[in-house]
């Protein structure tokens, strides 16, 4: 078995999902998924068949967003895993509708920060270990940083 770390590309003002899903109509769930809950955001879906003709699926309704989550996908390589790229709205706004549809098992990681996929290779293929989601903390926020916190929250109309 081989681990490799695959750099995933963010999208510029964006925003991935990824995640591990089982069957070939995840792509149309997630997309219901996110327009019924906010149909304003632009989004790309790509998701890796794991059998049969094993190959990467593709929606949306933002052609560089589709693309970027294609990239993803293929960089990864690993079977039943979904990457959801999306602007004009953060995860947090599809997040829960995503986790409800009845093909995805799980979540890797929904954030805009740089993000690393820890992949096993055997000679079967593919599967995602984990992600490294950003950088390590640098200590404990103090009251100014509480206030920064909130601040931020409240810009993006989540605070009073």
């Amino acid at each position: 078995m081989e681990l490799k770390a695959i750099q995933l590309t963010i999208p510029e003002n964006g925003n991935i999902i990824l995640g591990q899903s089982h069957f070939i109509k995840t792509v149309e769930d997630i997309y219901e998924a996110i327009v019924n809950t906010s149909p304003h955001i632009k989004f790309g879906i790509a998701f890796n068949e794991a059998s049969g003709e094993s190959l990467t699926r593709v929606d949306g309704n933002d052609e560089e967003l589709k693309q970027i989550a294609v990239k993803n996908a293929t960089d990864i390589a690993a079977g039943h895993m979904f990457c959801v790229t999306l602007r004009e709205g953060f995860p947090i706004n599809v997040l829960g509708r995503i986790q409800q549809a009845p093909e995805v098992a799980n979540i890797f990681c929904a954030t805009a920060n740089p993000v690393q996929v820890i992949v096993a290779e055997t000679e079967q293929g593919r599967g995602v270990l984990g992600v490294v989601d950003g950088f390590p903390p640098k200590g404990v926020e103090t009251s100014d940083d509480i206030a920064k916190r909130v601040e931020l929250l409240q810009k993006f109309g989540y605070k009073r």
